[in-house]
């Protein structure tokens, strides 16, 4: 291990993009303590618990941001969310969308660009109600005297934070290692593991006098934490191999083709993209609805929605498993896999080339994806039943989700810089 960091270093290109991803994660972490202009501080620590609660999980995405109401306070979840609409319109509802999708590279760029301007609108509209639901969260003003133009003000100071974080996460990707937004929300949930540790040891968890009982319990949390590491690694990891034979074909003077290769298709080939979109919609209509928390709808909305209960559990489980299957068939489509095959030459064996090809993958990554899904789901719950059962404050709860986004993000930047080291003829951390 130790030698394959010093291999690192000795690229000079990888050092470079490391170099500028930790430069740009500074950067992320010093706006997280800049405070809006026209908020008043004194209020903002004074926090109650039931917003601590609410907006937690955003709180987390945004590394610790949103509590301190700061330039990030957004975060990247209007992004997530236009990613989401401009995703789901490119299946064939919006045929200009669909058309995007299938013009490879030129067409990502168009679907790029809509998606930062719905951002931008999206981080708006979030923004300005952010700003007023807010301000009603606290006994006392946050923004003393409120206008129209004050809350406009703040909004569009919000804005302009996400979209700066945005255009840093495309830096990131460009320039840096891994997919930028990832390593954006990595960040942010890393930041806030002293704030778990913190809540942990001031909750009941710890209990005064009960040495040996405090030890037991953090030590069977521990066996947890490292059980669902390894358990999201091998998932993560594994894969199934499609055989794949290229008939011999003479072009010229040459002959090509007579080949075998293999088709490697993931378990879980969407990694933890479906889990951040599931969390992103579930929280969305609970911090809509508490903005007008004294109603008795938008009371049933606060309560039924969250993980811990059976009508929110559920619902989460079912877009993990949903996003799941969406994300996985837009990033590999078994339609064009079997085009592909076909023009160069290339059959599965015992399957014909063609339609029947198309139906063996859909049916295999079907399989494969929905064992992958119902992992996710359930590496997903594990932490919020285990904390329920412990008595484990929420955040902790909250982090259980983190973990898993931690552990994915971690890997595919891994595999990023692993790939980089070979092909410079150098051993990576899991080619040893």
């Amino acid at each position: 291990m130790f030698k394959t960091l010093k291999n690192i270093w000795r690229v000079e290109d990888l050092r470079k993009r490391i170099l500028f991803t930790l430069l740009v994660l500074i950067v992320y972490r010093i706006g997280s303590f800049v405070p809006v202009p026209g908020v008043d501080k004194t209020v903002l620590e004074q926090t109650n618990q039931q917003g601590s609660e609410l907006f937690g999980l955003l709180n987390t995405f945004s590394g610790g941001a949103l509590h301190q109401f700061s330039i990030f306070a957004l975060g990247i979840v209007p992004y997530i969310t236009s990613s989401i609409i401009v995703q789901l319109l490119s299946m064939d509802v919006i045929p200009k969308l669909a058309e995007w999708a299938k013009q490879g590279e030129h067409g990502k760029k168009k679907s790029a660009q809509l998606t930062r301007y719905l951002t931008i609108v999206l981080g708006l509209i979030q923004a300005f109600a952010m700003s007023i639901g807010f301000n009603r969260l606290y006994s006392a003003e946050m923004i003393p005297n409120a206008t129209f133009v004050d809350y406009l003000l703040i909004a569009i100071v919000l804005t302009a934070g996400t979209a700066f974080l945005m255009w840093l996460g495309e830096q990131i990707t460009e320039k840096g290692i891994g997919n930028g937004i990832s390593i954006l929300i990595f960040s942010g949930i890393i930041a806030n593991i002293p704030t778990y540790i913190r809540s942990t040891a001031q909750s009941n968890f710890i209990q005064d006098g009960q040495t040996f009982m405090n030890i037991l319990k953090t030590l069977i949390v521990l066996i947890v934490i490292v059980a669902i590491i390894v358990g999201v690694i091998y998932i993560q990891q594994a894969i199934r191999k499609i055989p794949v034979q290229y008939a011999k074909r003479v072009v010229g003077n040459k002959m090509y083709g007579g080949q075998n290769t293999h088709i490697p298709l993931k378990i879980n080939a969407a990694g933890v993209i479906p889990v951040i979109f599931a969390v992103s919609l579930l929280q969305f209509p609970t911090i809509i609805a508490s903005f007008w928390s004294t109603h008795e709808w938008a009371k049933w909305i606060q309560t039924n929605l969250r993980y811990d209960y059976p009508l929110g559990m559920v619902l989460y489980v079912l877009m993990i498993i949903g996003f799941t299957f969406f994300y996985t068939f837009v990033q590999m489509n078994p339609n064009q896999m079997a085009d592909n095959m076909k023009k160069n030459g290339g059959y599965i064996p015992g399957i014909r080339p063609g339609k029947a090809t198309e139906k063996y993958l859909t049916r295999v990554m079907s399989r494969l994806t929905m064992t992958g899904a119902i992992f996710l789901a359930v590496i997903s719950l594990v932490p919020i039943g285990f904390g329920t059962l412990a008595g484990l404050p929420s955040s902790v709860k909250i982090g259980g989700t983190s973990l898993l986004i931690v552990i994915g993000v971690a890997l595919d930047t891994m595999k990023t810089i692993e790939s980089q080291l070979i092909k410079r003829h150098y051993k990576g951390f899991i080619n040893k």
